[in-house]
């Protein structure tokens, strides 16, 4: 039976359902991860949730230590990520409060440890990183969400940015030129990471507001955190639905 973890992202500090068996806190080679790991079950599954930012949400993107929380899942025995994030919605279909399973990923992030093929190696090692989500694990929800009526869009391409700060309304139109229909801060290097372990990663966005320039003004804190909030419930019934599965 593998093992399931969710990653949590903004607005999902913990996992609703989910019955708390142990904590483990981990040192890996690459330094620690960015919470304890909650070990629990659900519908008599195994399940692994960590906060992405730390709980509480006091990492920045471009701070977590992304090898560390990957390599760390890796040695608690988990084989499936599933990934949460909030995102900026750039295409007209990327509604605030909207559900995406992004297909595909453009990065535009900078800095960041990205591989744990960088010291130390007997030769070059590269990965197949075509569909950088797994085609499999992003079926299987695409079917929790055709059985439970979740309304989410099963195509889109996430531009990855470096954050913290939001983008400038110039950065979002080159980003939806480049072909971008979300954009977020933190789906890489996760992606490649989880890739370069043999792990089964898929992501599922939560649209937090529209990007810098797709609506009228500036952005405001407030109605993201309202989206977020929204978003969170379906997001949790997805989840659900789909462990139960």
């Amino acid at each position: 039976m593998s093992k399931i973890a969710i990653i949590g992202g903004t607005g999902l500090s913990q996992m609703q359902g989910l019955t708390i068996n142990a904590t483990k806190i981990l040192d890996t080679p690459f330094g620690m991860p960015s919470a304890p790991f909650i070990l629990g079950s659900m519908h008599n599954k195994e399940v692994v949730f960590l906060a992405r930012h730390g709980n509480p949400h006091i990492i920045p993107p471009h701070k977590i230590n992304y090898r560390a929380n990957i390599w760390g899942l890796k040695q608690l025995g988990v084989s499936e990520i599933i990934a949460v994030a909030a995102v900026g919605g750039i295409t007209p279909e990327m509604l605030p409060a909207h559900l995406v399973l992004p297909d595909q990923i453009i990065d535009y992030s900078y800095g960041r440890e990205h591989t744990f093929f960088a010291d130390d190696l007997e030769q070059v090692t590269h990965i197949d990183f075509t569909f950088p989500y797994n085609q499999s694990l992003r079926s299987r929800l695409i079917q929790a969400t055709t059985k439970n009526n979740i309304n989410i869009s099963t195509v889109g391409t996430y531009g990855c940015t470096q954050g913290p700060r939001l983008e400038t309304a110039a950065e979002i139109v080159k980003m939806e030129r480049d072909g971008c229909d979300l954009v977020g801060m933190t789906g890489m290097p996760e992606a490649a990471l989880a890739k370069e372990l043999n792990l089964k990663y898929a992501t599922i966005a939560v649209v937090a507001n529209w990007a810098a320039g797709k609506s009228e003004g500036e952005i405001a804190m407030d109605e993201i955190e309202q989206h977020v909030k929204n978003g969170m419930a379906n997001i949790t019934q997805l989840l659900t639905a789909f462990i139960n599965a």
